[in-house]
């Protein structure tokens, strides 16, 4: 099968891009994006499965205490980043990309435009195996970025040029589990994942943090950096926009009976050893259910057919709980570091035991 992409000088693999080497039926490819101020939080995510032939796409905001979706999920068609009434075009590779949207059945309709602030920051590859079994091995690139244009949820125009609107880029693409798993023996060991990824807005600098614990708290992949703002003409990869910090590590309270912050510290240590401190204050809270993470119907990956849409309307309150399908959060936070103030979003994903935390069980809440 050949794409009309073939004709450019991007091959790593003597097959046509439509194919992904190596034949994984977990391959992805995806693009996830969030915007938010201090009242709202939209978040964007498409995922192509080229082994599987499959494309899905979702929508998802919080304003005023209700959480709103739109899901589409199709055959994929070469690369197209379109199913259904999402969509994303990347305008300028690393800089700029406009994201639509037009369910208003479902209550979402919006050309949103999002605008890089900051160099991307390629993360430390993640490998993870249950035993001999590869269950994770991919790439994530991330960076700060500002948006302009509309949305309309639930009737209620929004317009994010009228107020300063931040946000993340976050692309990724490798092995991860994605839908429908083949038949294969037991685990080698209970469940457990420890996540916590955190991207910041302040006036003069970006910072992002990215961190993998196991059930002791010890790091297996980490990375914390403080980001330029990008200059006009700079190159948005230019690693030197990107300082690295020797060490940074979370400290996380939770709301009792939950897996939800409450409160966060990132504990910062500079290359030269200066010793500083974020604290993070969240003001509202998405459940990445909507945007496909842990849906019970729409996880990523698993093909409905041809194309189905559909949306869901929840009353945030709904979605506090400790199933498993609502753990996974991310929260618009307030940052403070030193004379700093900032805005940026605390992503958790704390699946089974995490002993800093006093987290045991597969789900249970803090205590």
């Amino acid at each position: 099968m050949l794409l009309e992409a073939d004709d450019l000088p991007l091959h790593q693999a003597p097959v046509s891009l439509a194919h992904v080497q190596g034949g994984h039926p977990n391959a992805y490819d995806r693009f996830f994006f969030n915007a938010y101020r201090e009242d709202l939080y939209v978040a964007v995510a498409m995922g192509l499965y080229p082994n599987r032939g499959v494309i899905d796409a979702a929508v998802g905001v919080v304003l005023d205490d209700e959480q709103h979706s739109v899901f589409a999920s199709g055959t994929l068609v070469g690369r197209e980043t379109r199913v259904g009434p999402i969509s994303i075009e990347v305008t300028e590779p690393m800089r700029g990309a406009t994201v639509r949207v037009d369910a208003p059945e479902h209550g979402l309709v919006g050309e949103l435009h999002y605008e890089a602030r900051t160099v991307a920051v390629e993360e430390p590859r993640q490998i993870r195996h249950d035993g001999a079994r590869l269950v994770m091995d991919h790439t994530r690139v991330s960076q700060l970025g500002t948006w302009s244009g509309t949305l309309e949820i639930g009737g209620e125009e929004v317009d994010l040029s009228s107020s300063p609107t931040f946000g993340t880029k976050d692309r990724s693409w490798g092995v991860r589990p994605v839908g429908e798993q083949l038949a294969a023996a037991p685990s080698s060991g209970a469940p457990q994942l420890y996540f916590v990824w955190t991207p910041l807005h302040f006036d003069d600098v970006g910072f992002h943090l990215s961190r993998f614990e196991d059930a002791a708290g010890v790091p297996w992949s980490s990375t914390a950096a403080v980001l330029d703002p990008l200059a006009a003409g700079a190159s948005p990869v230019d690693a030197a926009g990107a300082h690295h910090l020797r060490a940074a590590t979370p400290h996380l309270r939770y709301a009792r009976g939950l897996r939800r912050p409450t409160f966060a510290e990132l504990e910062l240590t500079e290359r030269d050893g200066t010793r500083s401190v974020i604290e993070l204050e969240p003001l509202l809270t998405f459940r990445m259910r909507g945007i496909g993470y842990f849906h019970p119907t729409f996880a990523h990956g698993r093909y409905h057919g041809e194309l189905v849409v559909h949306g869901e309307r929840h009353a945030t309150s709904e979605l506090d709980t400790t199933s498993l399908t609502d753990l996974h959060v991310e929260q618009v936070v307030t940052a403070t570091w030193g004379g700093r103030r900032g805005l940026g979003v605390l992503e958790l994903l704390a699946i089974g035991p995490h002993a800093p935390s006093g987290l045991s069980g597969l789900a249970d809440g803090a205590r």
